[in-house]
This record gives C-alpha cells, sequence and structure tokens, in this order.
C-alpha cells in the first residue's frame, strides 16, 4: 500500500524514457523573471526533474538553459518543496546533454603529448 502512496504522489505518469544525470541549468520565466540555479536530475525527451534553490510554483511557464540544447520551454507540472517536475513544449534529444563540452573539434579528448606528436608528424 506504501508504494502506491509513494507512486501517486510523484505527479503524473511518464511516458518517456529517462535518464539519470547531474546537470546543472538556470530556469526563469518568459518574461526574464529569474528563478535561480536547479539540479537536473532526470532528463526525457518530454521533461526533467530537478532540485531547486527555492521553491516554485506548479503550473507556470517555465525556460532552463540545458548544456548542449540551449534554451527549453515548458511548464512546471509539480512542484514539492525545492523539487520540481518540468513537461517540455516540444520533445528534446537529451542525449545532446550528455556529450563533452571542448572548446575544440575532438581537441578536448587528445592529451597534450598527443596533440605534440601529431603536429610534429604533420611537419615532415
Amino acid at each position: 500500500m506504501d508504494d502506491e502512496q509513494d507512486i501517486s504522489d510523484r505527479g503524473p505518469a511518464r511516458a518517456a524514457p529517462r535518464d539519470s544525470l547531474f546537470l546543472l541549468t538556470t530556469l526563469s520565466t518568459p518574461d526574464g523573471a529569474q528563478l535561480g540555479k536547479a539540479r537536473v536530475r532526470n532528463l526525457s525527451a518530454t521533461g526533467l526533474m530537478a532540485d531547486c534553490e527555492r521553491a516554485v510554483p506548479s503550473g507556470i511557464q517555465i525556460i532552463c538553459e540545458l548544456r548542449g540544447i540551449g534554451p527549453v520551454t515548458g511548464s512546471v507540472a509539480w512542484s514539492r518543496e525545492e523539487k520540481i517536475g518540468i513537461a517540455f513544449d516540444e520533445p528534446i534529444d537529451p542525449q545532446l546533454a550528455r556529450k563533452p563540452v571542448g572548446n575544440g573539434a575532438g581537441k578536448a579528448n587528445v592529451p597534450d603529448y598527443l596533440r605534440m606528436h601529431q603536429r610534429g608528424a604533420t611537419r615532415r
């Protein structure tokens, strides 16, 4: 019986598979009001669950900035203390948020000693 209660407390049923991860995001309203930072715990194509700096009311429209994806619009589907669930307006590709962020095309994954070797090899 307690399991049934726990499930009903989680909000609406989820339609898409979720990835557990840990991303930081900023939250704002469409008119630009800042709602603070949040830690994304679960991400799917249709929404996310996050821990927020402060309580965010359910039902409001929201914009979150996701690494590798950019600004994503949606609405707060549920809110419990500092935890929220956001339902996105349009589906996203959650795998884009998992890609490494680098400052060069492929250079971030090549160690310095190999880069030095590669530069020397191209001069010959």
